[in-house]
């Protein structure tokens, strides 16, 4: 069972809105971020670091982060709370990873300056 999972959450749904087809190691994966986030939801929100290292100390048979990164090819922890059903903590996506020019604007001048 999932007894961290939050209200409303299914894992049919889950798998269904996260685009995969989750296996047994998926959903140790969101046991573990269930309850991680059952246990640090103090208000302060969720240290990404402390996170990561859970994570990594959680998985180290099985290779660790290394490992999580062949579930979740997206990032083991912003893909693996979609699946979970837990909003991604702050600093877990990069939506300008590889694209600096998203945050230059062009003046009238021509030149760029950094937004």
């Amino acid at each position: 069972g999932f007894p961290f999972a939050p209200k409303g959450w299914s894992p049919d749904q889950a798998a269904a809105a996260a685009g995969l087809e989750p296996n047994d190691s998926h959903w140790d994966a969101v046991r573990a971020l269930q309850e991680y986030f059952a246990h640090h939801a103090d208000g302060r929100g969720i240290n990404m670091r402390e996170l990561h290292d859970a994570l990594d100390e959680k998985f180290h048979e099985s290779g660790g982060m290394k490992f999580l990164y062949k579930l979740f090819p997206a990032g083991p922890v912003a893909q693996g709370c979609r699946l979970a059903g837990l909003e991604p903590p702050a600093g877990s996506t990069d939506t300008g990873f590889g694209s600096v020019q998203s945050r230059f604007n062009a003046t009238a001048g021509g030149a760029r300056v950094l937004v």
